[in-house]
């Protein structure tokens, strides 16, 4: 073989080579490029989405029953009651004030940021608005001095789950066939605009009696639906409860159930995946 021959044919087997690596190291580059260009689109479309359409929320509380049971995941619509630092990721200041601002209506249930230190999300659901008188006698709500419609209704039961353990004992009960349920008084409630929901109400609480609140403008009143045991605007921080809440806290408004689970499911045993899933309570709307 000449020493051309040769030469040409190390340059063949070289394009081969990189052929099969891939081809030259100009595309290889090219393919990085385009894919981090793609990373860079996607992280670009969640933000968007994230901050400004829809964001998850996941129940850690009762205080929501019987609407919301602790384990249920639901997405919050953005767009509502407008933009302000706090519908971005990590609350990032990058929103001056509030834009687009909206009033909630009342019955609404929202997702906010909790007074005082405003960095965790609350759901509860809006009671009072700008201008309204909230005061609670004997257990029943009253707005502007006039007492909401409150009607007994069959017992709400839930069953006892690691999510759900029945914090009185009681009110733990079994069912028709030996499984351990909480079974919880429970009431229907109108608001003056029509707007019905139901409530727990257990016992006598300390906030079955309240002194009147006008809730000042740019503020709401806000209330968890488990009345003996929701920390709300009946308490003020220095109690633990979030007082009067400013519009500007508001995240985004309840809108579906994505997914529900009773807490019983374990990494290491794949099949309790779908056996801890609550599958009649995903996708409910509000």
């Amino acid at each position: 073989m000449t020493e051309s021959k040769a030469a040409n044919m190390e340059c063949l087997m070289n394009e081969i080579s990189t052929a099969e690596a891939g081809g030259t190291p100009a595309k290889a580059e090219k393919q990085e490029e385009n894919f981090f260009i793609f990373l860079l689109k996607l992280t670009a479309i969640v933000l968007i989405f994230r901050s400004f359409i829809f964001a998850p929320f996941n129940i850690p509380s009762e205080s929501m029953l019987p609407r919301l049971w602790n384990g249920d995941y639901l997405l919050a619509a953005k767009w509502p009651y407008g933009y302000s630092r706090y519908s971005m990721p990590f609350s990032a200041p990058l929103i001056p004030g509030r834009i687009l601002a909206s009033q909630p209506e009342r019955g609404d249930v929202v997702i906010f940021k909790a007074p005082p230190v405003n960095d965790t999300d609350w759901i509860k659901r809006v009671i009072g608005l700008p201008g309204d008188q909230i005061q609670m006698i004997g257990g029943v709500l009253h707005i502007n001095g006039e007492a909401v419609k409150k009607v007994r209704i069959a017992d709400f039961t839930i069953p006892v789950s690691p999510n759900t353990p029945c914090y009185d004992s009681r009110f733990k009960k079994r069912d028709a066939k030996g499984r351990a349920i909480c079974s919880y008084p429970q009431f229907r409630e109108t608001l003056p605009e029509g707007e019905s929901y139901n409530v727990l109400d257990l016992d006598t609480f300390r906030a079955d009696d309240t002194p009147p609140v006008m809730v000042p403008e740019g503020q709401l009143f806000l209330m968890g639906d488990n009345r003996d045991n929701s920390m709300d605007s009946r308490f003020p921080t220095s109690e633990g409860g979030i007082w009067i809440v400013p519009q500007a806290n508001l995240v985004g408004r309840a809108t579906i159930m994505m997914f529900s689970t009773d807490g019983s499911a374990e990494w290491l045993m794949p099949w309790t995946w779908f056996t801890a899933a609550r599958w009649n309570r995903i996708g409910g709307t509000f």
